[in-house]
């Protein structure tokens, strides 16, 4: 065998081992889970997550919150799908003003009594919220 044939057949095997890798490594920083959102105008009634990444089917539920960081009453949501959710828009149940803060955050579709119905009041155990690595999954946003 040539020298050139066999630095070639290296280079290809290392080009070829560093681009799997490179896409093994993208393909779980977009397996994880989390919200994607940023301050918005909510004067429609709406409030929308531009991305949601969730591990199995559940809720993208939007609590009431504020400087404490706490997650306050319920006051919308809306069904994910297992894996990437883009443009998750909730409907809001009560009125939000400008400058209130908004938490929204990935809860489950485990413990109720009905599958495809959101069960969850503040502090129940029925849909309630996801956490990874003991946090929270969700983002915080401003109305405008």
């Amino acid at each position: 065998m040539s020298t050139h044939f066999k630095k070639s057949t290296f280079l290809t095997a290392a080009l070829l081992s560093t681009a799997l890798t490179s896409g093994a490594a993208l393909a779980m920083d977009h397996g994880k889970v989390g919200v994607k959102a940023s301050d918005q105008d909510v004067s429609s009634g709406t409030v929308t997550a531009k991305k949601v990444m969730a591990e199995k089917n559940g809720w993208l539920v939007v609590h009431r919150t504020d400087e404490a960081m706490k997650p306050g009453p319920v006051v919308g949501h809306a069904p994910i799908k297992m894996g990437k959710n883009m443009d998750v828009a909730a409907i809001l149940t009560e009125e939000v003003k400008s400058g209130e803060m908004l938490m929204l955050m990935v809860h489950s579709e485990d413990g109720g009594s009905k599958t495809g119905i959101f069960e969850y009041t503040l502090g129940a155990k029925e849909d309630g919220p996801i956490r990874k690595d003991g946090n929270l999954v969700m983002k915080t946003v401003t109305a405008k």
